[in-house]
């Protein structure tokens, strides 16, 4: 059943109180965020607002100065990348972090390829890319392409291919579609919701709110370091969203941005 047929109940991760301090500069002050099972939640803001900094958090690349993270209702310590990983939990940055020369099955478990006698296993290493790719319902004409001559979408859909090899229950995506052509971009949104589908929780940064709209259950804005609310897609509107990044307050009909 879709998500936003169902009403969530429970969360899969809590963020409570997160504040992190760069100096003089506060970042997050007191930040408080819920991702519920199987759901897409859209993360704003502004450039400054945070918003990478609180996921940087989430998957152990910072550490908070305060706060507690909960996990399926239980407190979480997550120090480093591989606590989150651990746990379940994915990170596709803007950037997909591949590499070029490499083909699509060796990016994919870039790192911790499966290996037989002290030697890479080639075959069980394209065994396991072709299970996940199918997961995707995508069809590459070969695995062992250099991953530099596949177009961006398809580049994308390697990342992603390399997150979902650990099995995530949370996948945490940065301005996805940020470099892909208006039909990667559609044929992306198609494969975030088939995942949502599938059960895994996932939150996508983007400045697209069109996007959010699109596929998204509910959306929560950053401003300045602080949650200044948090909707749901089915009731809100692009303008109240705006209004928040923009002013920190739902719009009004006084305000100009009436709910149509």
């Amino acid at each position: 059943m879709n998500a936003r047929a169902t009403k969530p109940t429970t969360p899969i991760i809590s963020m409570r109180g997160i504040v992190k301090r760069f100096g003089a500069i506060q970042a997050l002050k007191g930040v408080d965020l819920d991702l519920y099972h199987g759901e897409i939640l859209g993360l704003v803001g502004d450039n400054s607002a945070g918003k990478s900094t609180l996921m940087k958090i989430l998957t152990g690349a910072y550490r908070a100065d305060a706060g507690e993270i909960f996990f399926e209702g239980r407190p979480v310590t997550i120090h480093s990348p591989l606590d989150s990983r651990r746990l379940g939990i994915e990170m596709i940055y803007q950037d997909f972090a591949l590499c070029g020369n490499l083909d699509v099955s060796s990016n994919i478990f870039l790192g911790r390829w499966p290996t037989i006698r002290g030697l890479v296993n080639r075959k069980q290493m394209e065994q396991e890319a072709a299970r996940v790719l199918e997961r995707m319902n995508l069809f590459l004409p070969s695995l062992r392409l250099p991953v530099e001559t596949l177009s961006g979408g398809r580049q994308q859909a390697v990342a992603i291919a390399r997150a979902l090899a650990f099995n995530p229950k949370v996948l945490i995506m940065d301005e996805p579609t940020a470099n892909l052509s208006p039909n990667a971009s559609r044929r992306l949104l198609e494969l975030v919701s088939d995942l949502r589908d599938q059960g895994v929780s996932i939150i996508i940064i983007s400045h697209r709110m069109q996007e959010i709209f699109e596929v998204g259950d509910r959306i929560a804005v950053l401003r300045q370091g602080e949650i200044v609310g948090t909707l749901s897609i089915a009731e809100a509107t692009e303008d109240e969203v705006l209004s928040l990044i923009i002013a920190g307050r739902r719009s009004t009909p006084e305000s100009g941005h009436a709910r149509a």
